[in-house]
C-alpha cells in the first residue's frame, strides 16, 4: 500500500473522480459529508487540513481527509460538524492503521462519527451510538409519510393539524425545498445561535469561520454535495429552515430552527416532514439525522446506523497525553447523555445558563 499525502485545495480533477467513484461504488459512503466537496470546503477556513491518498499498484483507492496540528495530533475534518467520518475506499481495500498515521504525520486521530464498516480503526473505537436515518422509501411501494402514518397515526394527525392551523392563523402554507435567497440563510443562522444561547449550548455561529463555511457550502452544486436550505412560509413570513448537504441518495439533517415566536406549531417537526417528502421525491433514499438523543428523533426514525468514537493512536507520548486528557472529558458527556436522570438536570443547568445569556447580541451573518 502507497500512501501519499495531498492540499485539499490543489486536489486534481483525477483525484477528484476516483474519490467520487469509491462513493458511489458503497453505500455506508454515500453521506455527503463524507464528499471531497465538504473536505475543501473546511480546507478554506481551516489550517493543517490534508487528505491522505492510498493507492494499489498506482491506482488510487481510499481517501482520508484530515486536520492537524503542529503537535502532530489529528482529527477527522469538520469534526464537531461532520455527523459521517470514514476512511473512503473501494471495496476489498484494507490498511494498517499505524503505517497510514505515520504516513500522515499523525502519533493520533481523532473521530467521533465514524462509520462502522470501518474495520481497521475497530480496536480503537471506545463507544459506538446509534444515529438515527430516515429510509424514505419504506419497502417496495410504501414513501416515508405512508410509513410514518401507520407507526405513529396521533404524531402525524396532530403535527398536520397543527400545520392548516397556522395556515389560517399567519398565511397560507408554502414550502420551499431548496430556496436559493442567502437572506434566508441568514435568517436560518440567527434563529439557530439564539437557540444556542437560549439552550446553553456552544454557539457555533459565534465562530466566524463556521458562519463563512456554511456560506460557501450554500453555493456548492455538484452531484455528490449539495447545500441545500428549505424553508417553511406562512404567507410571506418564514416559520422554519434547515440547511444541510445532499448527495445523490443521502440527505443529511443539519442546521435547523424556526421562530421562537411560532413554536407552539411544531414547526420544525413540519419542516422535517416536508423536507422527508420533497427529497424522497428526488430521489434521495436515506435522511440521516445525525448522532443525539432526541425525542423528535426517536418520533421520525425508521431504523438507526451505529457511529463510532475513538482515538487511533501509535507508540508516541503526544498520542498518550492527548488521550489522558480528552477520553475523560468525552466518557463524562457520555455517560450524561446516557442517563435521564443525569440528562435531564444537566438540561436544565444549560437552559438556567442560557437564559442569562440571551440579552447578549448575537453575532452578524
Amino acid at each position: 500500500m502507497d500512501i501519499t499525502i495531498h492540499r485539499l485545495d490543489g486536489l486534481s480533477a483525477s483525484l477528484r473522480g476516483a474519490w467520487h467513484r469509491a462513493m458511489d461504488e458503497s453505500p455506508q459512503f454515500a453521506n455527503p459529508f463524507l464528499a471531497p466537496e465538504f473536505a475543501t470546503g473546511v480546507a478554506r477556513h481551516r489550517g493543517g487540513t490534508r487528505v491522505a491518498v492510498l493507492r494499489e499498484e498506482g491506482r488510487a483507492v481510499g481517501f482520508l481527509p484530515f486536520e492537524r496540528n503542529a503537535f502532530g495530533v489529528g482529527r477527522a475534518i469538520g469534526l464537531g460538524l461532520s455527523d459521517c467520518q470514514a476512511l473512503v475506499h473501494r471495496p476489498g481495500v484494507t490498511w494498517n492503521t499505524r503505517q497510514l498515521l505515520r504516513a500522515c504525520g499523525l502519533s493520533v486521530f481523532e473521530f467521533d462519527h465514524l462509520v462502522e464498516e470501518q474495520k481497521p480503526f475497530g480496536a480503537y473505537v471506545t463507544g459506538t451510538f446509534a444515529s438515527p436515518v430516515l429510509d424514505l422509501k419504506v419497502g417496495e411501494a410504501e414513501s416515508y409519510a405512508e410509513w410514518l402514518r401507520g407507526a405513529y397515526p396521533g404524531l402525524a394527525k396532530t403535527t398536520l393539524k397543527k400545520e392548516r392551523r397556522l395556515g389560517r392563523d399567519v398565511g397560507e402554507m408554502r414550502f420551499v425545498h431548496d430556496e436559493r435567497d442567502p437572506e434566508m440563510l441568514r435568517t436560518l443562522m440567527r434563529w439557530k445561535s439564539a437557540q444556542y444561547r437560549r439552550t446553553g449550548r456552544m454557539d457555533r455561529f459565534a465562530r466566524p469561520w463556521i458562519v463563512d463555511l456554511v456560506h460557501d457550502l450554500f453555493q456548492v452544486r455538484e452531484d455528490h454535495f449539495t447545500g441545500v436550505l428549505s424553508v417553511v412560509y406562512a404567507g410571506d413570513r418564514p416559520v422554519a429552515a434547515h440547511f444541510g448537504p445532499t448527495s445523490r441518495t443521502v440527505s443529511a439533517a443539519w442546521f435547523t430552527a424556526y421562530d421562537p415566536e411560532l413554536g407552539y406549531y411544531s414547526p420544525g417537526l413540519i419542516m422535517h416532514l416536508r423536507m422527508a417528502e420533497a427529497a424522497g421525491r428526488g430521489g434521495v433514499r436515506i435522511m440521516d439525522m445525525g448522532r443525539g438523543d432526541k425525542e423528535y428523533k426517536d418520533w421520525l426514525k425508521t431504523r438507526e446506523l451505529r457511529v463510532g468514537e475513538g482515538f487511533a493512536t501509535r507508540p508516541h507520548p503526544v498520542a498518550t497525553a492527548h488521550r489522558l486528557w480528552r477520553r475523560p472529558v468525552r466518557g463524562l458527556r457520555n455517560t450524561v447523555l446516557a442517563h435521564p436522570r443525569l440528562r435531564e438536570p444537566a438540561d436544565r443547568l444549560l437552559k438556567t445558563v442560557g437564559s442569562m445569556r440571551t440579552s447578549r447580541p448575537g453575532g452578524g451573518y
